[in-house]
């Protein structure tokens, strides 16, 4: 999954950046509101964790925006407010969910796979697509009673395919959802991944199909 982590704090930016990067999610930094602006109009975003209070402005203004845009990307604010009315109204503005600070990382990234279950309308961490169970908490794909464990970034990628069986990826695609602004990779670390996966697969009635000149899908293999 990509993020965009709008806070003006260089030190726990830099700590939530590294944080979620263990867990294999690509993060992109944006110290303030123009900047984050920026970074939408050129990637989509799986989740955006923002702050409210910014050099540049009010978060709450961000948010009331992009939802009047019809946005549907999901939001967790980052804010030191704990008054009610204040929870109420971030809701009310189209937040997805809250975190107050100072928080606990572990809680934040409970909220974050919480809010990105519910987008993808699913109840719980483990999915089943021909005969394969994917567990996205543990990190684990199982066919019958045989599991096999995943790599970071073979786990992100398997989750793109896992939220929408039968859709075509064009390579550009899976980049912006493996790697950063910051990461100097080229289109063919995606054919690296995928391999991977394959070979994972392999027991399974699920396949990734190269469409060619056009890119990837996951399909039932015939």
């Amino acid at each position: 999954m990509r993020f965009l982590l709008v806070e003006d704090n260089a030190d726990l930016a830099r700590a939530l950046c590294g944080r979620f990067a263990v867990d294999g999610h690509v993060v992109d930094h944006a110290a303030c509101l123009g900047d984050a602006e920026l970074s939408m109009k050129t990637v989509s975003y799986d989740l955006i964790l923002l702050d409210i209070m910014l050099p540049d402005g009010d978060g709450r203004e961000f948010l009331r925006r992009h939802r009047g845009q019809d946005d549907p990307t999901p939001v967790i604010v980052l804010t030191a407010r704990s008054e009610v009315s204040d929870r109420v109204g971030l809701l009310d503005l189209g937040a997805d969910d809250y975190i107050t600070k100072p928080f606990d990382f572990a809680e934040l990234e409970a909220r974050a796979r919480a809010v990105l279950r519910r987008l993808g309308g699913a109840a719980g961490n483990t999915r089943e697509f021909a005969g394969l169970v994917f567990d996205s908490t543990s990190g684990t794909i199982s066919v019958g009673n045989t599991a096999q464990q995943l790599r970071n970034r073979e786990m992100r990628l398997l989750e793109v395919f896992f939220g929408a069986p039968g859709q075509i990826f064009s390579k550009s695609h899976l980049m912006d959802r493996l790697f950063s602004f910051s990461d100097d990779v080229s289109e063919n670390a995606i054919e690296v991944y995928i391999g991977r996966l394959r070979r994972k697969l392999a027991a399974s009635q699920a396949h990734i199909e190269t469409v060619r000149g056009v890119g990837y899908r996951m399909v039932r293999r015939e």
